[in-house]
């Protein structure tokens, strides 16, 4: 019960920080360029990953034949990239915009995949 409650608050965690952190890109704000900023989205999302790991393998025996649990990871992984290129990669403002809307809708396809258990991929 512990580590699903870790889990859900580094989820609401991490959607701050990378609400913050487009916002800090969007405004050209130096404060994006800070250590503290680089680091602590990393740490929470570690968090996040090793507390997502262990509810997988300790609420299903066979975690990996979860098409529900595949398709999150596989957007898991989509969200990665596309925040990556919002705050790192994205060349122009306007290619930064779009993926981090892109960004946003994974993310709640992320949850929706967590309440409800349903794939659409696979």
């Amino acid at each position: 019960m512990i580590i699903k409650f870790i889990h859900i608050a580094c989820v609401f965690l991490t959607f701050c920080s990378f609400s913050l952190r487009c916002y800090w890109v969007f405004t050209d704000s130096p404060v994006i360029q800070r250590k503290a900023t680089k680091i602590i989205p990393h740490i929470i999302d570690t968090v996040l990953l090793a507390s997502g790991v262990l509810i997988a393998v300790n609420l299903y025996e066979e975690f990996y034949r979860q098409p529900w649990l595949l398709n999150k990871f596989v957007a898991v992984i989509v969200y990665i990239i596309l925040g990556s290129i919002v705050i790192k990669y994205g060349k122009t403002k306007t290619v930064r915009k779009l993926t981090c809307i892109g960004a946003y809708g994974v993310f709640f396809y992320i949850i929706a995949i967590a309440i409800y258990k349903f794939t659409i991929f696979f």
